[in-house]
């Protein structure tokens, strides 16, 4: 990975050594998006159609999940650098990575809210996600906030 890249402003620092944290991808995510220019910059619930592909043995994880109306679907930002503390957007001033949505952080989790569209099998289709296609997937989770679909739907 090439992070010669830095904007004025911003600032990398060398990170202690990775430790296991013990993650387990449970599939990968299926986007229209194969660069980083080409990806929004957050995903829109009336976005694309994008595909969760869920791997054995996780596909008993899925059942129940049709009942909700959105997710939160957690991802591995696999292509990220994680060395920068200040970051800049063109145009803008340096700000913290905490301070920012950047996929550019330490532990390059992703998460983004989504709309359910459907479920064939061991793939979930939804709307709203902002990743690359064939990110890692991390997990899902029914939208805390949101109850359970309607009856009919």
């Amino acid at each position: 990975m090439d992070y010669s890249d830095i904007r004025d402003g911003e600032i990398a620092v060398t990170p202690p050594p990775a430790t296991d944290a013990g993650l387990i991808f449970i599939g990968r995510i299926r986007t229209p998006w194969t660069s980083r220019d080409q990806t929004p910059r957050q995903g829109a619930l009336d976005g694309p159609v994008c595909r969760l592909e869920i791997i054995e043995p996780w596909l008993p994880a899925l059942q129940g999940l049709e009942k909700y109306a959105y997710l939160e679907v957690l991802y591995w930002l696999h292509l990220s650098r994680r060395d920068l503390v200040l970051q800049k957007r063109r145009g803008d001033e340096a700000r913290g990575t905490f301070a920012l949505r950047s996929p550019l952080r330490p532990n390059p989790i992703g998460t983004s809210r989504v709309t359910l569209v459907g479920i064939e099998g061991a793939t979930v289709l939804v709307r709203g996600l902002d990743c690359l296609d064939d990110t890692p997937l991390i997990d899902l989770k029914p939208d805390r906030f949101q109850c359970a679909m309607p009856e009919g739907k």
